[in-house]
């Protein structure tokens, strides 16, 4: 079974129905199929919620975090997982967050699904889905 990890640009995009909106939706398929398995830091899910309530509200923002949540594994941070992180935040100067989708994506084996043309510092210890870089 294929691992993904979504940044949280990539939620972003599927649920405002912008440019990457569709490999997203083809990313849940699959999940749902049982091809692939879908995952998120909870540090990036918090991205999301706070990004999405800007355009559409708690109310609505809660409800798509429900959809999402059907189909992805929330994985939580632990010591160790804060200490890797931190590790790469260091080493290769991306924002926090950013480095907690990589963190995830690279202990899982996992492709990262993102938007985010950053993560090329990470060369090839991070397999990348990249998502179109421009959002309406």
């Amino acid at each position: 079974m294929k691992e993904y990890v979504f940044d949280a640009n990539a939620l972003v995009r599927y649920f405002r129905r912008t440019p990457g909106f569709a490999t997203v939706e083809n990313l849940f398929k699959q999940a749902k199929a049982g091809r692939a398995h879908l995952s998120i830091s909870v540090v990036n899910l918090a991205e999301v919620i706070c990004v999405l309530a800007r355009y559409f509200g708690q109310e609505q923002t809660l409800r798509f975090i429900e959809i999402a949540r059907r189909a992805t594994e929330p994985d939580a941070v632990t010591e160790s997982v804060a200490i890797d992180t931190s590790i790469l935040r260091i080493r290769y100067k991306l924002s926090l967050a950013d480095c907690f989708a990589a963190e995830l994506a690279i202990r899982l084996g996992a492709t990262l699904v993102t938007a985010d043309p950053d993560f090329v510092k990470l060369g090839k210890q991070l397999k990348v889905m990249a998502l179109p870089r421009h959002i309406a």
